[in-house]
């Protein structure tokens, strides 16, 4: 049990999970750059001993692996686990009544402790312009938190047990914001803290915001965890760190004892800065937006305060881990949510909220009856309505048959889906609706589309294992690829407007429909760079699912509209680079270039990355 971040560091150390880093690393890019190419290579957690500009050390890639995070929460993770299914399946506890009697008692003993005003003595306060301001690409607009807990109560019911605990972005530095007196957070409207928000609002108050930035490595996870209703992001904290929650409050702002850097201030209504652009988990940078600007009241830190960060970008970074763990503690939360389902996963490789694929259930009228999926459908549209998965843009859903399934064999699950798929029955399309903030493959901030594609039943089709012969005929197809049986990259001209969009894809599908060999290949992928598609399943699931908008870019041959329903004989997927899409994330090769020198012989990361 770690009392604080400290103690996680030294336990890490001592089992060679962690390197020390002791020469001076710039944190404009550069410590960014060397966290990236420590964890892609599956290496330890890092400890920056020597931070330019700040006097604070920082760390990072504590949760680099799923192992390494188990090690960590080896004492407490059962115990958690309990008290997660126990608030799934409260009736677990009527039936077994003391077998739950020891998990109950954990609960209890996990609330959260506040102490006097006295136990602020372990702080000192310094500025903003003190801390490790960490730049992570080249075109963010700032320093960012990237592993912060953002704190804040309910203001019609304050108090810790009707607070919100989140991890929402905050930029330090850059744009219009006044050094060391603002700072801004990123968040949408319906999250916890946009709740509590727009409770302010109303009442004309600001809303007091705390944000935690470190302490015990269970507090950072809590700040992202899905929790059952009841069980309080607090509560969890000190469930998974083995020890209470300590806090006090200094002027109705909430002090976490356990963090290493505290920061307080308030939101006023209706006042915004812009925000951005940061590198984010799609692999691309959310551009600059209006978003909520906080005026910095006070910043707190430990005297021996170290400085918690990670990177993200294109899958897998360390907060696939973070996801992987995620799961490792609510287990089948979802399945007992969601009555028929069997399993769904968040392709980490499409970005996570992009993609979702599921494992369903079909017990309604017999199959041989309705010859077409039933329940799976109504699933569907409950999974689409479910807290964080209800980001999805793309839901492939099917139910088992003659043999089991399992959707983190991706390429086994969609070979299995196009298999069965009937492409003029199976597309369900859910237009003008609402997309994960960071994606921007929508019409707008928050606007785009989704599509339910739902298939079982027999075994339509053998998947074809290489490139037509008459696709290479065309004229308006260019270097075709197999990425996969049944799936085929193609090239075209650059993505200019949809309009021409339109009239290029009349002319691909009226070929492509005349060839007669293409009954194996039911999906098309039209992209800037087929051999890049088609390289890795990796690159094929990142590059379709992040570069398209159902509604807009589905395509199909001998496509046709049927009581508002829309199918196709074969699906065509435009995932080129279009005029509105953010950029992708490119390193600077000067700052890679640099941070060779940590990774030659004789420096501190010699042989860490081999």
């Amino acid at each position: 049990m770690y009392r604080q971040l400290e103690d996680c560091i030294n336990d890490l150390e001592q089992a060679g999970h962690l390197v020390r880093i002791k020469d001076e690393v710039d944190p404009d890019l550069e410590m960014a750059a060397i966290h990236r190419r420590v964890n892609q290579q599956d290496g330890p957690a890092l400890y920056f001993e020597n931070v330019k500009g700040s006097r604070y050390p920082a760390v990072s890639n504590i949760f680099g692996n799923v192992e390494r995070s188990k090690f960590i929460f080896r004492k407490t993770l059962d115990k958690t686990q309990d008290v997660i299914r126990l608030r799934n399946d409260p009736m677990a506890a009527l039936k077994s009544p003391l077998k739950h009697t020891q998990t109950a008692l954990a609960a209890s003993k996990a609330l959260p402790l506040k102490k006097g005003r006295s136990a602020l003595n372990e702080f000192e306060e310094v500025n903003i312009s003190d801390l490790p301001l960490i730049k992570h690409w080249p075109e963010d607009g700032g320093a960012f938190v990237t592993l912060p807990q953002v704190y804040t109560e309910d203001p019609d019911r304050p108090g810790i047990m009707n607070s919100n605990l989140g991890m929402y972005r905050v930029q330090l530095t850059g744009n219009e914001y006044d050094m060391d007196n603002e700072v801004g957070l990123h968040y949408q409207i319906h999250r916890g803290i946009g709740v509590h928000q727009a409770k302010a609002n109303k009442l004309g108050k600001p809303l007091k915001v705390s944000i935690f930035i470190g302490g015990p490595p269970a507090h950072t996870l809590s700040a992202v965890m899905p929790l059952p209703e009841g069980l309080s992001e607090m509560t969890f904290a000190g469930l998974l760190s083995g020890r209470r929650f300590r806090y006090t409050y200094d002027d109705g702002y909430c002090i976490s004892l356990d963090a290493d850097f505290v920061i307080t201030g308030d939101i006023y209504p209706e006042e915004t800065k812009p925000e951005g652009p940061f590198g984010d988990h799609l692999g691309y940078y959310s551009l600059t937006h209006e978003f909520p600007l906080m005026r910095v009241r006070k910043v707190l830190a430990k005297k021996n305060a170290v400085w918690p960060f990670t990177v993200v970008g294109r899958p897998p970074q360390e907060d696939t881990a973070f996801g992987e763990m995620i799961h490792e503690l609510t287990g089948d939360a979802l399945q007992q949510e969601i009555p028929g389902v069997k399993e769904v996963h968040a392709v980490d490789a499409a970005g996570v909220h992009p993609l979702l694929f599921a494992i369903g259930s079909e017990r309604y009228t017999p199959f041989e009856k309705v010859e077409q999926p039933a329940e799976l459908l109504t699933i569907a549209n409950r999974i689409l309505g479910t807290g964080q998965v209800s980001l999805a843009k793309y839901l492939f859903i099917t139910a088992e048959q003659d043999k089991p399934l399992d959707t983190h064999h991706e390429a086994d699950f969609l070979t299995y889906m196009l298999e069965r798929i009937d492409l003029r029955r199976d597309l369900h399309f859910q237009t003008n609706t609402t997309i994960d903030t960071l994606d921007y493959s929508g019409e707008g901030l928050n606007k785009g589309s989704k599509v339910i594609i739902a298939a079982y039943g027999d075994k339509k089709r053998n998947l074809c294992e290489t490139v037509p012969a008459s696709l290479e005929q065309h004229t308006h197809i260019r270097n075709p690829r197999l990425v996969m049986p049944g799936v085929i990259a193609f090239e075209h001209a650059s993505f200019s407007s949809y309009e021409e969009a339109e009239d290029d894809m009349q002319e691909i599908t009226a070929q492509i429909a005349k060839s007669s060999d293409i009954q194996g290949c039911p999906l098309f992928i039209l992209t800037d760079d087929s051999n890049f598609l088609a390289e890795t399943l990796a690159n094929f699931l990142w590059v379709t699912f992040t570069r398209s908008n159902p509604s807009h870019d589905i395509y199909g041959i001998n496509s046709f509209y049927k009581n508002k329903h829309w199918g196709c004989d074969n699906m065509i997927i435009d995932a080129r680079i279009k005029t509105h899409h953010a950029p992708p994330l490119v390193p600077d090769d000067n700052v890679e270039n640099n941070v060779e020198r940590f990774f030659q012989k004789g420096a501190s990361l010699y042989n860490v990355d081999v």
